[in-house]
């Protein structure tokens, strides 16, 4: 066994060696071009100019939002004088719970179903890939249209968070899907020859070798979808409502951080409560992205 390991390292070895000629190779005839200063520069502009728009965003935002930032605008009842944001924040909380719960196993099972068992190729894969792709494309209005139509009248459900999150669920699930789809994809084969040649069945093999290894590209579409549930307003507007309060349950209308911005901007009488809520907004994205993110490096780790 041992004899076996040794010379699988070897090989690997001589393989990144070839690799890594190779690739030296290529970077020096790509040097000797005579258009590649300008593209190394370009590229180094790219990367330049999109960090420095991101950088912008959130210190405009922290400036003009933190100075407004006050205890009145984090009491637990809603009021025409406070305006807190704290109903608000609790619907988003509950929200985005609802809705990715739903939609996460949802579009992993779909994507496992694309990779792992349809026929590579097939004429009912393409149709789903379509499908997905031209679901993302749609604006959010046509969404909310959608489910106020249908969750609201047909279902009889009103508006309320219940009408809001699966209408969210819809909007989302491509978005799961596809990037789930892509990581179940980026695990080579030889990880599934290899469950399959020490006895594991399709299941397990799927299960304990593959969904572990795509868990990181899986946790980013999550928390892409995360991202698009807290700060989704237009389909909201027509499916959730924009009650001040936190229901009793999921069948009462509540209005998010986002939309509760939104419904602040748009009065005009609260401009500067606005930007503090878009600094809380910001805060809860990233701690968002910072727990998923220890989450995935911990699972690689494991």
């Amino acid at each position: 066994m041992q004899i076996e390991t040794s010379a699988v390292w070897e090989g690997k070895k001589e393989e990144k060696k070839k690799n890594a000629f190779s690739m030296g190779i290529r970077l020096k005839s790509y040097q000797g071009h005579p258009g590649s200063g300008l593209l190394a520069l370009m590229v180094v502009l790219a990367a330049v100019l999109t960090f420095a728009m991101l950088a912008f965003l959130i210190i405009y935002i922290l400036v003009k939002g933190i100075p407004y930032l006050s205890a009145d605008l984090f009491s637990p009842v809603y009021t025409s004088e406070n305006v807190s944001l704290v109903p608000s924040l609790i619907n988003t909380f509950i929200m985005t719970e609802v809705s990715v719960l739903i939609a996460a196993p949802l579009g992993i099972f779909a994507a496992i179903y694309l990779v792992e068992y349809a026929k590579r190729g097939s004429r009912f894969v393409k149709v789903i890939r379509i499908t997905a792709e031209t679901l993302s494309g749609i604006p959010s209005i046509v969404y909310g249209l959608f489910g106020m139509l249908f969750f609201v009248v047909t279902l009889q459900w009103g508006l309320s968070l219940l009408s809001g999150a699966f209408t969210m669920v819809i909007m989302v699930l491509p978005l799961i899907m596809r990037t789930a789809e892509e990581a179940l994809k980026s695990v080579p084969d030889s990880y599934r020859e290899a469950s399959f040649g020490l006895g594991a069945g399709k299941l397990r093999t799927i299960f304990t070798i593959v969904l572990p290894s795509a868990v990181p590209g899986i946790l980013a579409g999550v928390i892409l979808a995360i991202g698009r549930v807290v700060g989704e307003t237009a389909a909201l507007i027509y499916t959730a409502g924009t009650v001040t309060a936190v229901p009793k349950s999921l069948m009462g209308s509540g209005r998010t951080l986002a939309l509760h911005m939104y419904v602040l901007s748009s009065e005009g009488l609260h401009m500067n409560q606005a930007s503090a809520t878009a600094v809380v907004i910001l805060l809860f994205v990233l701690l968002i992205n910072g727990i998923s993110g220890m989450i995935a490096r911990k699972i690689g780790k494991g």
